[in-house]
């Protein structure tokens, strides 16, 4: 039988080894727990004091093999941070013993990010330690870690490119490098960044993480640098023909979402907050037709693909909000776009039924 899709299959019943074994590491495990959390753990005798608990070398091996058997603990993990915090604060360390107490750390959790590379705690630990680094080590130092880091996710990266966690955890990390180095250095930060993200676009065109990474650091580039108009125009300019190239699969959705971040810029309601704020009624009319024209081109062989009539309807809406009306001629070519869009997308048929009634109104 199948449910789903999905064959099912006879469960196999386990032998009484099996049982066993499995039985003695749930209790090892419980085992582990308990200690730890006698050790480290909230107090239950009212009169228990901060010196009653165990910091010790030993204890942080405990934390690490319960960590390593479930690094879903998140109270395990908060563990962790009070015997490292107890170490950090200890007056005889030197910068170097902390530097050394930080780096085992970032160490003991690699092979968990490889394990589970989308478990929240493991990356907001590992956040925390380089923190750490900050307030604890002189700037050049914590710099490092930071620097390290940054190579340590490309890494990841690389072998996980649409891991979105590993996308935000590299915003952060740069941002901080940013913050913590010269204006010189954070504005090569951004344009290498710019750089990386082109690369991964390009190794994979559907990686939207990618996509929307870029369009967070067109806008940083073009405030760093100053630009003029004559220069946000350009990269508008390089943007649309890098999105035309891309869009040779025009059923890839995640295309799609970048190309309709770029039809903002032509939106006047929203284009202050875009790469190019400053551009003519005349000059949003045009390049709105010309794409309009392109997007048309892509029809040919796509007829199928509902994303392009979509796009078509939203940016002729975009013109009629340039210029503040809808002509008939325009109208006419909507609905017959909208005739299309409503056979390929019938489980949505209300949305474009409603959305027909609203242009009476425009």
């Amino acid at each position: 039988m199948a449910s789903h899709g999905v064959r099912r299959y006879k469960i196999t019943e386990k032998t009484p080894e099996e049982k066993e074994r499995e039985l003695r590491k749930i209790n090892e495990y419980k085992s582990l727990e308990r200690q730890v959390a006698e050790k480290v753990g909230p107090c239950r005798i009212a009169a228990c004091c901060v010196t009653a608990k165990e910091y010790s070398a030993e204890t942080l091996q405990e934390i690490s093999d319960l960590l390593s058997r479930n690094p879903e603990y998140y109270t395990v993990w908060n563990y962790r941070r009070q015997v490292l915090q107890h170490r950090f604060s200890k007056e005889e360390l030197s910068s170097s013993e902390i530097a050394e107490l930080i780096s085992d750390d970032l160490t003991f959790l690699l092979p968990l990010l490889r394990s589970f590379p989308k478990c929240y705690w493991i990356w907001n630990y590992r956040v925390w330690l380089l923190d750490e680094a900050r307030r604890l080590l002189p700037l050049d130092m914590s710099r490092q870690f930071w620097q390290q880091e940054l190579a340590l996710v490309s890494k990841m990266l690389t072998l996980d490119s649409r891991n979105f966690h590993g996308w935000g955890y590299r915003r952060l990390v740069v941002s901080t490098l940013q913050q913590i180095g010269t204006p010189t250095e954070a504005a090569s930060l951004s344009k290498q960044e710019f750089e990386y993200a082109k690369k991964m676009i390009g190794a994979n065109l559907s990686n939207f993480s990618a996509w929307h990474y870029r369009t967070k650091l067109i806008l940083q580039l073009l405030e760093e640098q100053s630009a003029s108009d004559e220069e946000r125009r350009r990269m508008l300019n390089d943007e649309l023909e890098l999105i035309h190239q891309a869009l040779i699969d025009p059923y890839d959705q995640s295309l799609w979402f970048y190309h309709q971040n770029l039809m903002c810029v032509f939106d006047p309601t929203l284009a202050p907050r875009t790469m190019a704020p400053n551009l003519s009624v005349s000059e949003r009319v045009e390049y709105l037709r010309n794409e309009i024209v392109y997007i048309e081109e892509m029809l040919d062989g796509a007829e199928d693909c509902k994303y392009i009539y979509q796009a078509l309807i939203e940016c002729m809406l975009s013109i009629a909000k340039v210029v503040g009306q809808l002509s008939t001629e325009d109208r006419s070519q909507i609905l017959s776009w909208l005739s299309e869009v409503k056979q390929l997308d019938p489980l949505r048929k209300n949305r474009w039924l409603d959305f027909e009634k609203t242009l009476a109104t425009l």
